[in-house]
């Protein structure tokens, strides 16, 4: 591989695109042209797979999927790495949590795995209406669970009861009081990213990570050059090296050009 060639990791919400889903025409043009330049274009998200679905976002053009807070790895359409939770593991979470009655989704490769427990939130709500088929439900599937992540929404303090348990196999992402993601330990999207220049033999010095958010802390502390949107979160803008302007200001454009990556 050609030891200037980049890898660029894109996080998707806030990044790529906003909560409705809108992508700025600069943000396709400035990824197209990257590729076009010869480097590689990588999703890099909190979402398991199953949970990317959209002709839209994919159809920007990415050379592969860093999925799941590093949990999984998909180049040119072919998985390379993929960390799942054992069933039991799993189960006794999703116990543990519908005991307290807090809402959960547990992400997989291939399906979603809901307990709503009565909740109205219309994250939930916009889940069931993206998802349709591959949204599974936790009470059909506590024996086969395939999953390697999990998020709580955050309802009142009930999930003060679960974490002590929680967080002896997973890392906890607070993500501003609205909900937890729960990762397992010793992965991130950094990790992920490490995983992808070792199977691919990238330098570490052609690393770009661009990020908005709290679980995008550690891959913009990892990549060579940590890129925080202008509507980035001040914890994402302390661990980065560069803060380009806002996603509808052509953040992801104006960051790829100031590194020299498109011109």
């Amino acid at each position: 591989m050609d030891m200037k060639q980049a890898a660029v990791f894109f996080d998707i919400d806030g990044t790529l695109w906003d909560e409705q889903g809108f992508i700025p025409e600069s943000t396709r043009e400035g990824i197209h042209r990257l590729r076009e330049n010869g480097h590689l274009a990588f999703i890099c998200t909190g979402r398991s797979r199953a949970f990317v679905q959209s002709e839209e976002l994919l159809g920007l053009g990415f050379d592969g999927i860093v999925c799941g807070c590093g949990t999984m790895i998909e180049y040119q359409d072919e998985v390379l790495f993929y960390k799942k939770q054992e069933p039991e593991l799993l189960k006794r979470i999703a116990l543990l949590l519908q005991e307290h009655q807090i809402p959960v989704i547990f992400e997989g490769r291939y399906h979603l795995y809901m307990d709503a427990a009565g909740s109205k939130d219309p994250y939930l709500d916009m889940v069931r209406s993206l998802m349709g088929d591959d949204l599974w439900y936790v009470k059909d599937h506590l024996e086969d669970m395939e999953a390697s992540k999990f998020s709580i929404i955050l309802e009142g303090e009930q999930y003060l009861q679960v974490l002590p348990e929680a967080e002896k196999y997973f890392t906890a992402l607070n993500h501003g009081g609205i909900c937890i993601e729960f990762v397992p330990k010793g992965y991130s999207k950094a990790t992920g990213i490490q995983k992808v220049c070792e199977l691919l033999h990238i330098d570490h010095e052609n690393t770009y990570a661009f990020g908005d958010s709290v679980n995008d802390v550690d891959m913009l502390k990892y990549a060579a050059h940590g890129i925080v949107m202008g509507n980035g979160t001040d914890v994402a803008k302390a661990a980065g090296d560069y803060v380009t302007s806002d996603l509808y200001a052509d953040g992801i454009y104006r960051g790829l050009e100031h590194f020299g990556l498109i011109l």
